[in-house]
């Protein structure tokens, strides 16, 4: 007599019933409905944290959704957490469900959270290298999973087992997986015995348990000591008619006959720390094991699809994947489903399975609709296989304060957590998006990057933005966090600024700082930000640091005049370091080497990009500031001291500006580019004239003096030096257009005009003159009136004006 029967009842020993599972398991989920359907127990006894007791009754509610998860956290580190995942095929989720279904009582009777996030703490202090949500994956679901936090198995370098991938290599399998597949999944929930699959099972892990004790997962007995208590005493309250849902893997060891005694030895002296606990949406991909939280299934989206589906579940899989393929263009028919399913269960009879699996699937699809190409078929896994499902939880679930201003921002901005990325575009000149870019804002400053800004695809003015949102599981865990700053968004990130800036290491980091409180309107916080900034500012005195931290100062500037805020304050500070790094820069930039010349160059254009808008900002002062630094620019292009690089960018940028004509750049380049010049000081200089994908290209295609210049320099190059300089010219022309490097190379095949010098009208390169040829610009303006609608708005005028007149 099996221990299953003993325990059901049929012998004349009455024990609990011990319904081993797999997590995630839909096989075991289904088996578990008809088990509990069947011995219909006084209450279900469940594996996970008993904290969560008082969260069971939330699982009936209209607003959950799984896959959900349990969520603890140390109340004085909530950083410090660990989740319990549940998907919808879950054995303890369905467990869950029956039993409110049939008002039966539910409890969780693992090792409480509050020991297992201590025991986290102590390993954090002994310096090993397991995180709090590993362990908590670890410490849901060691059994039948392939160790959860990314073992494979034994090793000499951890002892492990993975008791599943065990069995299949006994029964001859490569793919645990695929074993799994074929003798649970592909068999039902037993015939006529719900108990069945659980007696098998039991037997398979006791004969696993007997060869390899707790297979080093050390903290097993301590845990299934615990559970062995609650068991016992479920027993006794219920007069024997229990039934426990937990991992295979534990079911030998709460068969264990042992004292009360002993099992309470080992549980004496375990760490504790305070702990909350809640439920928060989960994702299917944060089941899977690619994507970093090992919950020991690599295919939710299709195990969901298996437990959900009535009848024929591979006809209606392959229908799912083909309504994917087609919403994103590709022509897939529904003879190409019929065909897909034929080569599906062929491949499944050759391979000798009961049915076609996911690997049998999987290949039909590739063969059938996808035409051999493994491009779709990954959409198909990301999508369908894996899949995006975010679930829901009640807003009557428990929550920190912060959580619920969060919860009440989203559903004021219309902004719902999705677990699939999307692009959302700004207008910020509407109150609703304005408000949105806030609240943004306002979380990655709390360290909650629920979207990340990117680069927009229309306009580039500052009235709009391009936010990439996508929700995570961890980020309850970060809201947790950041409550220690506040009870809203609003205070919390004022509170964060603050701090952060009095901490920050550079000025760089207070500059970028400022910025973030203005993006996020945080007006309250801006005081002391801009306190530390001007501290940091006068005490600085590396040119390095100042020329990094102005421009995001003056892109602060701007982003106060769109969103109205008062820089007033910001825009004295930002002149005030404008005028110390135009007076450090020309003495900074003698004697460097190339990296620091290059670093340099970098921070030259982002103080003249940071110029040209602190001149439109109305609080600086155009006229002074610009002139202060075109006169910095022009001591920089004739100083011999100062490295080419930074020369020929000076050069350019004043040329760019109309502080130099063609005439005085021409004639500084050939000083530069002179027999007498080293030539990787030439080659420097050339880099920073024409390099960097500062539009150089086009100027040496429409100025062939200079275009003259760089090539009788490059064939004037010594042999012996040519090899030097390569890299760096390549480096400077691999990044124009391919249409630029082709118009350059027939310019140079033709050769230039008279002398390299001065092109005239009748000479030279045909379309190249040093003047403008009005005829040939009057050629193109009615196609420029046509683009830019001026014939329209001119007629839409004189129709206006005759209506009045007339």
């Amino acid at each position: 007599m099996t221990g299953v029967e003993r325990a059901a009842g049929q012998g004349a020993e009455v024990g609990p019933v011990l319904l081993g599972v797999r997590h995630h398991g839909p096989g075991s989920a289904r088996a578990v409905r008809a088990a509990l359907e069947q011995i219909r127990p006084r209450i279900v006894l469940i594996e996970g944290p008993p904290e969560a007791d008082t969260l069971i009754p939330l699982a009936a509610d209209e607003e959950m959704r799984p896959p959900v998860a349990l969520l603890a956290h140390a109340v004085d580190e909530p950083g410090r957490s660990a989740f319990w995942p549940l998907a919808g095929f879950s054995p303890e989720w369905v467990a869950i469900r029956w039993a409110l279904e049939h008002d039966v009582p539910a409890r969780f009777i693992d090792l409480p959270a509050t020991h297992t996030l201590a025991w986290g703490r102590q390993e954090d202090q002994a310096g090993t290298e397991h995180s709090p949500d590993a362990q908590a994956a670890a410490e849901h679901s060691p059994d039948a999973e392939a160790a959860e936090d990314g073992d494979t198995g034994p090793g000499p370098a951890d002892p492990r087992i993975d008791p599943i991938g065990v069995l299949a290599e006994t029964a001859g399998y490569d793919d645990p997986e695929r074993w799994w597949e074929d003798v649970v999944e592909h068999r039902g929930a037993g015939e006529g015995d719900a108990l069945a699959p659980f007696t098998a099972l039991e037997e398979a892990m006791s004969a696993l348990r007997d060869t390899y004790g707790s297979g080093g997962y050390d903290r097993d007995p301590v845990r299934e000591a615990y559970m062995r208590l609650q068991v016992r005493a479920a027993q006794r309250e219920f007069e024997g008619s229990v039934a426990v849902v937990c991992g295979a893997w534990h079911v030998p060891a709460l068969r264990q006959k042992t004292t009360v005694a002993a099992d309470k030895a080992l549980l004496k002296g375990l760490p504790k720390v305070k702990a909350d606990m809640t439920w928060v949406p989960w994702t299917h991909r944060r089941l899977s094991r690619a994507s970093g939280y090992g919950a020991g299934i690599d295919s939710p989206g299709w195990y969901e699809h298996l437990f959900s589906a009535p009848d024929r579940p591979v006809e209606r899989w392959l229908t799912k994947v083909a309504g994917l393929l087609r919403a994103e263009d590709r022509i897939v028919s529904s003879a190409h489903v019929i065909e897909a399913v034929r080569l599906a269960e062929t491949l499944a009879a050759m391979r000798g399975r009961p049915l076609p699996g996911l690997s049998e699937t999987t290949d039909a699809v590739r063969a059938v609709m996808c035409e051999g190409s493994d491009v779709p078929l990954e959409l198909v896994r990301d999508r369908l296989v894996v899949g995006d499902v975010l679930g829901e939880v009640p807003s009557s679930a428990p929550a920190v304060p912060l959580q619920r201003d969060l919860t009440r921002l989203q559903r004021r901005l219309r902004l719902k957590p999705e677990a699939l990325e999307r692009e959302m575009e700004l207008d910020l000149r509407k109150e609703n998006d304005a408000a949105r870019s806030r609240l943004l804002h306002r979380l990655r400053l709390l360290g909650i990057a629920w979207g990340e800004p990117a680069v927009s695809r229309g306009s580039t003015g500052t009235f709009r933005e391009t936010w990439r949102l996508r929700w995570e599981p961890e980020l309850s865990v970060r809201i947790a966090e950041a409550g220690v700053w506040g009870t809203t968004v609003l205070s919390a990130a004022t509170a964060k600024a603050e701090a952060d800036a009095v901490t920050a290491q550079g000025l760089a980091d207070v500059t970028a700082l400022a910025e973030h409180c203005l993006l996020a309107e945080l007006p309250a916080a801006l005081p002391t930000v801009m306190r530390v900034l001007a501290d940091r500012a006068a005490l600085d005195t590396d040119v390095g640091h100042l020329a990094q931290a102005l421009p995001a100062l003056v892109r602060s500037l701007r982003y106060g005049d769109v969103r109205g805020t008062d820089t007033a304050a910001l825009a004295e500070v930002a002149a005030g370091l404008a005028e110390r790094v135009f007076v450090g820069l020309p003495p900074a930039c003698a004697a460097l080497d190339a990296d620091a010349a290059e670093e340099m160059r970098r921070h030259v254009d982002a103080v003249h990009a940071a110029v040209g808008l602190l001149g439109d900002a109305p609080a600086a002062e155009p006229g002074s500031l610009r002139n202060r630094w075109r006169s910095v620019l022009r001591v920089l292009s004739g100083r011999d001291t100062v490295p080419g690089g930074i020369r020929g960018r000076a050069v350019r940028l004043l040329l760019d500006d109309g502080e130099l004509d063609q005439d005085e750049a021409a004639l500084l380049m050939g000083l530069a580019l002179s027999p007498g010049t080293p030539p990787p000081d030439a080659a420097a200089w050339i880099e920073g004239f024409v390099g960097g994908g500062s539009g150089g290209g086009m100027l040496l295609v429409h100025d062939e003096r200079l275009l003259g210049l760089v090539d009788a320099w490059l064939t004037g190059v010594p042999a012996d030096s040519f090899t030097d300089v390569l890299p760096l010219l390549r480096r400077t022309f691999s990044v124009y257009e391919p249409g630029v490097r082709r118009t350059l190379g027939e310019l140079v095949r033709r050769g230039p005009g008279a002398g390299g010098g001065a092109t005239s009208a009748g000479c030279g390169t045909p379309g190249f003159a040093a003047d403008l040829d009005p005829a040939r610009a009057d050629a193109v303006l009615p196609v420029v009136r046509l683009l830019l609608g001026l014939d329209e708005a001119e007629e839409n005028t004189d129709n206006h004006l005759a209506g009045v007149t007339g």
